[in-house]
């Protein structure tokens, strides 16, 4: 399944930055996978539960949107850091369609990787402060650790799934910024 995916606008082959090869890559992937499997089916459980109480036994499942919230931040997030490593994110990306290859098509495609790198790197900067506001608290002592109403769910445990998709979404929007790097130097054909 890893080994069939095309990396359009890049390289098949480029040393550690290989897409298919890294064992590293395929056991986060495969991780984040499972992941998002579990929280597909625990949200589709969650959810068919709800409706049963609510509509054929006529209850309520009190404080069900604190656990939907929380398998709804890993699913989403863990997601946004595969799509990151297949290359697969929703994009107008009009370089590649309407440019011929040559070094404007290179530094183009360079400069859109710039630009989400910079701003991902960003996001995984407040994604870290947002993280460990929730764990160590407002104070930074651990103390008043902020928590759900209902269950008591630490907040740290769902801003955890932001701050890990972030850094993996970084980690592989850079491996894409430094390919198009190479191709951009003429390092490496496309």
């Amino acid at each position: 399944m890893l080994e069939s995916v095309p990396s359009p606008g890049t390289l098949e082959n480029f040393g550690i930055f290989d897409v298919r090869k890294n064992f590293f890559d395929k056991t986060v992937i495969h991780s984040f996978s499972f992941i998002c499997f579990a929280a597909s089916i625990l949200l589709t459980l969650i959810i068919c539960a709800v409706t049963i109480f609510r509509y054929v036994i006529k209850g309520d499942l009190y404080g069900y949107e604190e656990w939907v919230k929380l398998f709804a931040f890993w699913l989403y997030f863990m997601g946004a850091a595969i799509g990151a490593y297949n290359r697969t994110h929703v994009s107008a990306d009009l370089v590649n369609a309407y440019l011929k290859k040559g070094k404007l098509k290179d530094f183009l495609v360079f400069l859109r990787w710039a630009v989400t790198v910079g701003v991902c790197l960003l996001f995984t900067w407040y994604g870290y402060k947002f993280f460990f506001f929730g764990y160590a608290g407002p104070l930074g002592t651990g103390i008043a650790i902020p928590k759900t109403t209902v269950w008591r769910i630490p907040f740290w445990t769902g801003y955890l799934a932001v701050f890990l998709g972030l850094v993996f979404m970084s980690f592989y929007f850079i491996r894409d910024l430094l390919i198009s790097a190479g191709i951009l130097a003429g390092r490496k054909k496309q």
